[in-house]
């Protein structure tokens, strides 16, 4: 019988992310009302806000139907709309409680949510017994599943009514056991500018996964009308967009203007629908020159953005159009250094040459190797950190960058007074092009990744060590 006049609350199961949820109901002598799916108050009491699209009711009419042991490869929320039922729940994800089982019954005033890899299981102990379930994808027969056998000894899982005794079907009598379960891996994940700087920084420390997949321009086009059908977005948990226009003085040239919006405000834009429309996390690296640089103090994440200039302005476009996907990270940084060519490749290069260099003294900031973002990034991801906008570079003292070519030049051994500190408008004075404006104060606060436990990398601990035999 229904019991009624239960408080919402969520009960915990030994199976990670599975939770059986008390529902309040409502009866008198006409029947009983409940609301079977609120999304605000449930949200509020910790139901994941998992954007259901789908809505199915399975009737069962004979006590002991038994549904088989699926794993689907999305969320689900089940519910009882009359009857009883006897669930059997069983983990199938890749890692440390693959084939944990957990059991309970389910009436209209208890409720389920299963998340994607766990397989679930039904048998009916009442007779006219209808279930409810709402589920964050529709269904495909493109869609990977993974099953397991209602019998399988290791699961020993206890049926009220004997398996030989109700009525199953062949196909989930011939599923394997759970030796032979192939488990469900982790929702895929995107690293978008695979080729660049820090995308194989991101391959570096990611590794080959077949749930990993990197792509380049040539592999994906982010412009194309067909993107958001162009995979089945709903297998993709995290996209991380580490593809930028990053010319700054091209960028002020009429070929280079549309390149740079295009590339860091009209991709990321696409990239924000799809991940808002999939349920996915969307982690975009910015940059420092989203400011101006007039600040006399380290810039924070709610800090009025003011770009001087066009890759600043649709570096800061981009940023506003991911900030519209409900999970995102915008990791901004400043003074990139990766494999390949990079301003401490260049100054070591004159070094070694004989070339003294005029450097720039008068722009402030802190070197960002590219190790240090992809060990945040995958900070902010492990530790499911607060979505929003997290500064990321070294930590440390500021330096110019005419220090940093000293400092390059002393640890290669070479005298550092050969370096020439100069004005930024000295520098450029003979530039045959355009030239970009720069912020004078590039100093990013990071007080906020700081309290999430992250611990930035000293910037110059971080150069001596690139320097050390």
């Amino acid at each position: 019988m229904t019991e009624f006049g239960k408080a919402l609350a969520p009960i915990e199961t030994p199976i990670p992310g599975l939770v059986v949820w008390e529902l309040p109901v409502h009866g008198d002598s006409r029947g009983w009302f409940k609301e079977n799916w609120q999304r605000e108050k449930m949200a509020a009491a910790g139901l994941p806000d998992f954007g259901p699209v789908q809505n199915n009711i399975s009737f069962n009419d004979a006590v002991g139907t038994t549904r088989g042991i699926h794993a689907e490869p999305w969320d689900k929320w089940v519910s009882v709309a009359t009857g009883r039922i006897f669930g059997a729940w069983v983990d199938l994800r890749e890692g440390p409680t693959f084939g944990a089982v957990f059991t309970t019954e389910l009436d209209p005033s208890r409720a389920i949510f299963v998340p994607r890899g766990v397989g679930n299981s039904y048998q009916t102990l009442e007779a006219d017994t209808a279930y409810v379930y709402l589920v964050n994808d529709h269904w495909s027969p493109d869609a990977t599943y993974t099953f397991l056998n209602l019998a399988d000894e290791t699961s020993a899982i206890d049926w009220p009514i004997p398996l030989e005794q109700v009525e199953i079907s062949p196909k989930d009598l011939a599923h394997p056991r759970l030796a032979d379960v192939t488990p469900m891996g982790p929702r895929k994940t995107l690293v978008l500018g695979a080729n660049g700087q820090l995308g194989r920084a991101l391959r570096a420390e990611l590794g080959e996964s077949p749930h990993i997949e990197y792509a380049d321009r040539a592999a994906i086009d982010l412009l194309s009308p067909d993107l958001a059908t162009a995979r089945r977005w709903r297998d993709y948990g995290t996209i991380i967009n580490a593809a930028a226009y990053t010319a700054v003085d091209t960028a002020e040239t009429e070929e280079g203007r549309p390149a740079a919006w295009a590339a860091n405000a009209t991709a990321p834009a696409v990239l924000a629908g799809i991940a808002a429309a999939n349920g996915i996390t969307l982690v975009h690296v910015s940059s420092d020159y989203v400011f101006d640089g007039s600040a006399d103090r380290p810039w924070r994440e709610d800090d009025a953005i003011a770009p001087l200039g066009v890759y600043g302005q649709s570096k800061a476009a981009g940023d506003a159009a991911v900030a519209t996907a409900p999970r995102h990270y915008i990791v901004r940084t400043s003074w990139v250094i990766g494999d390949g060519k990079n301003f401490v490749a260049t100054m070591a290069s004159l070094a070694e040459r004989g070339i003294d260099p005029a450097v720039v003294d008068d722009q402030i900031g802190r070197l960002t190797f590219t190790e240090d973002i992809v060990r945040g990034i995958r900070h902010l991801l492990d530790t499911r950190a607060p979505f929003g906008v997290y500064n990321l570079t070294g930590s440390g003292e500021p330096t110019s960058w005419a220090d940093i070519a000293r400092a390059v030049f002393e640890l290669g051994g070479h005298d550092g007074e050969r370096v020439t500190g100069v004005t930024t408008e000295e520098y450029f004075a003979s530039a045959s092009g355009p030239v970009a404006p720069r912020p004078r104060n590039s100093v990013l606060d990071l007080a906020k990744i700081e309290a999430t436990g992250f611990a930035p990398a000293d910037a110059l601990t971080t150069l001596r060590s690139r320097f050390s035999v």
